[in-house]
């Protein structure tokens, strides 16, 4: 059974009928109250303890409020992209997200995590509505919305890390305040780099969100068809929707984003976690190496200097090079990481031995004291002559097929 009105067990009833009991003292607090969205709870994981506290994020964050009452920032308007546009063949509400041209470090220095929490809670009210007027609308329940990742442009700036955890959050808040939110979810266009890009945040998805993630391949727009009508659907994303002005983006209905202007800019630096620190004696480098096995990996890191610059650079040294030889990667410069902590990654082409050095041998008088992360993410996939999932054919995978 599915665990739907209508498609109930005799046991499934007489767990709604006992969980009703259960939550009858918040069912007032609660957005709704009949059987249908008391099932996507129970569909969902550890349904007692998050419907109650449901109630307290409602609360805390005065949802009821939250499209009426609160207004984001305009940064987060301009710049962060997505939008709902159009319906699938079932009636559900299509939202789009544009990975591509999102700025997570602008956006980030702009505006407040609490900020882009408000807006994604923001969002995901608007999508209920939503799907309560289609559910009056065609005279039947629609409570879950058909999502589609624009994945094209995905790259190392939406790997850095105070991003990821940021997109931490919010997921968790999704999954924790509306279970079965999801009807399905359409991968499209991805690179290369996606498998790395969820391997950081599938961790945050309960196992029934990750079955309903589907990766298209090279037929998307065929598959995308099957699910919506081409009415229904952006002619960009192949179909024959339009604006009014005949704009086959439909950026009325859907942002695209873009690099965010420094103008926004409202902070320096980001609050970072360190795992290490160090003091760098005055005329004297500091170095640390990392054995590179596997062609494609990634090198991440993160640092930041107390009182003044810090030189860093990357080089490689592998047994073409001979005893001792090293060839530099990452022109080694003078940065001001006492004022802007660095976060950057390198792909590395090759294997050898990687070293991340810092310079502070131009100091004659001071020493320096530098704290950083580092991480070594393997690559997305064994090394190949794809070039995307254009070359794949034309495949549909669960994202569990992908490792």
């Amino acid at each position: 059974m599915s665990g739907r009105v209508g498609d109930l067990s005799p046991k499934q009833a007489e767990i709604l009928s006992e969980f009703r009991e259960r939550v009858r003292d918040i069912l007032p607090a609660l957005p709704a109250q009949h059987d249908h969205y008391l099932l996507r709870w129970l569909r969902g994981e550890r349904p007692g303890l998050y419907s109650h506290n449901h109630v307290e994020f409602r609360r805390k964050m005065r949802v009821d409020a939250i499209i009426s009452e609160w207004d984001p920032p305009e940064v987060i308007k301009k710049y962060v992209s997505g939008g709902m546009c159009g319906y699938d063949r079932e009636g559900s509400p299509v939202w789009y997200d544009v990975i591509g041209p999102l700025d997570p470090k602008g956006l980030l220095l702009s505006a407040t995590k609490q900020d882009f929490l408000k807006t994604k809670i923001r969002h995901t009210e608007m999508l209920h509505r939503e799907c309560c007027r289609q559910s009056e609308k065609l005279g039947k329940n629609v409570e879950a919305i058909t999502l589609i990742y624009d994945c094209e442009g995905l790259g190392l700036k939406h790997i850095w890390k105070p991003a990821i955890e940021a997109y931490g959050e919010i997921l968790t808040m999704f999954e924790e305040n509306y279970p079965e939110g999801l009807k399905r979810v359409f991968l499209i266009k991805a690179p290369m780099m996606f498998p790395m890009a969820y391997n950081l945040i599938k961790h945050f998805l309960c196992e029934e969100t990750k079955r309903k993630i589907m990766v298209l391949g090279g037929n998307w727009q065929e598959e995308l068809q099957k699910h919506i009508n081409k009415d229904q659907l952006p002619v960009i994303y192949g179909g024959s929707l339009t604006d009014t002005d005949g704009d086959p983006r439909c950026r009325t209905m859907i942002n695209y984003g873009g690099p965010v202007p420094k103008s926004y800019y409202v902070r320096d630096s980001l609050k970072v976690t360190y795992d290490t620190s160090v003091s760098i004696s005055r005329g004297s480098v500091f170095d640390l190496e990392y054995n590179i096995t596997v062609p494609g990996s990634i090198l991440r890191w993160q640092f930041a200097s107390d009182g003044s610059d810090i030189g860093f650079g990357v080089f490689l040294r592998c047994q073409e090079d001979g005893d001792g030889g090293q060839r530099q990667v990452v022109p080694s410069e003078r940065y001001n990481a006492h004022l802007v902590p660095e976060d950057q990654s390198l792909l590395c082409p090759q294997p050898g031995t990687y070293v991340l050095r810092f310079d502070n041998s131009y100091s004659i008088l001071h020493s320096k004291r530098v704290s950083y992360n580092v991480e070594v993410l393997p690559p997305p996939y064994p090394q190949r002559q794809s070039h995307g999932p254009s070359q794949e054919g034309n495949r549909c995978r669960h994202v569990g097929e992908v490792g």
